[in-house]
């Protein structure tokens, strides 16, 4: 065995080096062009591997899962051929009308989404899951929006693995109140989304969206999310909250603004970009 071979890290040992400049990066505020050769994912496996360390490292719980790049328009925006699933880490979820961080956020944008409470366990099985199976689990809708952001510069250039490591650009959360039930005998691929941002009480950009922005239905999204843990082994546990995606384009937002999502009978959600 030679010296060079003795130095190369086990993909394990990558994966959670990688986590840990990754999150190091994150608590400082800078940024990476690039992850160091010896620890960089090529793919989406090693991807994968590098973002399940970073529970681990942080200290913090998977209390749920973000799905990026919904649309063909996202996936195009970054360069990756279909969406990507990332972990929501506790304290970074937060609830309707909260304040929510803006130092260090670069992205600066929120994007209104449906979100979906588990009710049940959906582990790891060989046949994948029917959307009818996945949805039966699900104990609620909510409305939600989220403020993502990436420690990769320029994100669009990073590439899927690096992105899968730095959990597809998953930052912050907001999880808004819970739709009246009626939401299940609803087509969400055509339930309309509309959103505002205000800087001092002053309108400064709006948005429409629909479901079938998501996938071509946040359900579909879902039931993608739930095979994709499936076959990485992971279980979608009960009481984990799943974000599908924003259902517009992702709205510009500056410190001191204010986002409202409005989803008609099935609520709103508000939060604000803080100063």
């Amino acid at each position: 065995m030679t010296a060079l071979s003795h130095s190369l890290p086990t993909p394990a040992d990558a994966a959670r080096q990688a986590a840990e400049l990754i999150w190091a990066h994150w608590q400082s505020g800078q940024v990476l062009r690039t992850l160091p050769e010896h620890c960089r994912p090529q793919t989406v496996a090693q991807g994968y591997a590098a973002q399940a360390q970073l529970a681990a490292v942080s200290g913090r719980t998977v209390v749920g899962w973000k799905i990026a790049a919904t649309s063909s328009k996202g996936q195009a925006h970054i360069q990756v051929g279909g969406p990507l699933a990332g972990r929501l880490l506790s304290s970074q979820v937060f609830q309707d009308g909260a304040t929510i961080p803006s130092a260090g956020n670069r992205m600066r944008v929120a994007e209104p989404e449906f979100a979906f409470v588990m009710g049940q366990d959906l582990p790891p099985q060989t046949a994948p899951y029917s959307t009818a199976q996945v949805m039966q689990a699900v104990a609620a809708l909510h409305t939600a929006i989220e403020v993502p952001d990436s420690r990769l510069s320029p994100f669009t250039e990073a590439g899927q693995a690096q992105l899968l490591a730095d959990n597809a650009c998953a930052r912050h959360f907001v999880l808004g109140p819970a739709a009246p039930e009626v939401w299940r005998t609803r087509d969400l691929s055509q339930h309309k989304v509309h959103a505002r941002v205000e800087r001092q009480a002053k309108l400064q950009g709006n948005g429409e969206g629909i479901g079938a922005q998501v996938l071509g239905d946040p359900r579909i999204a879902l039931t993608w999310l739930a095979n994709q843990l499936s076959g990485l082994g992971i279980t979608l546990a009960q009481g984990q909250v799943v974000t599908t995606g924003t259902c517009m384009t992702p709205l510009d937002i500056e410190p001191g603004d204010a986002v409202m999502a409005d989803y008609g009978d099935l609520g709103r959600v508000t939060m604000r970009f803080a100063d």
